[in-house]
């Protein structure tokens, strides 16, 4: 018998899963037909492209449309909601914000990291993961430092995927 409520998390597990496969087959797709470097390119301006749009519709949805990200809180509030919505609990990703100005990360497994690396292009992936954070920062208008800078995979040239964004308010 089918269960007629599906619980927040069931559903959010199953989009997020089928917008992870689309974009690891179109990933694919365009590695078998274009090669690495313009696989790269093009999915890093789909990245933009879709991030921008994608900011606007999360501070919709966290109640923060229209509000100027001008403080390390409500950058704690859109990223505590950012992660609600768009990474889900079996992605084995650690965020923390616990020191003004800071946000740190870390990568124990990377799902796109182990699927250019099924597909022989690990050395050569220019990680869009990261990226889409970037843009979104970008997108709110927040200025950052981010350490590490990423050019290529982290997991594949360091063995881990951690590091920070430093953030700049009010000045």
């Amino acid at each position: 018998m089918m269960n007629a409520e599906i619980s927040k998390k069931a559903v959010s597990e199953v989009l997020t899963k089928g917008w992870l496969t689309h974009d690891a087959m179109w990933f694919y797709s365009c590695l078998q037909e274009l090669g690495i470097e313009k696989t790269n390119e093009l999915n890093k301006s789909a990245i933009a492209l879709m991030a921008s749009i994608e900011t606007k519709r999360m501070l919709k949805a966290l109640g923060m449309q229209g509000e100027t990200i001008d403080s390390f809180e409500k950058l704690r509030i859109f990223f505590t909601g950012a992660r609600e919505l768009v990474i889900p609990e079996w992605m084995d990703f650690t965020l923390s914000m616990d020191t003004e100005n800071i946000l740190r990360w870390q990568w124990n497994t990377c799902f796109a990291y182990e699927g250019v690396k099924r597909l022989g292009v690990a050395d050569k992936y220019k990680c869009g993961v990261m990226f889409r954070i970037e843009c979104w920062l970008d997108a709110m208008g927040v200025k950052y430092e981010m350490t590490p800078v990423i050019d290529g995979c982290l997991m594949h040239q360091c063995g881990e995927c951690k590091g920070q964004f430093r953030f700049f308010f009010g000045g």
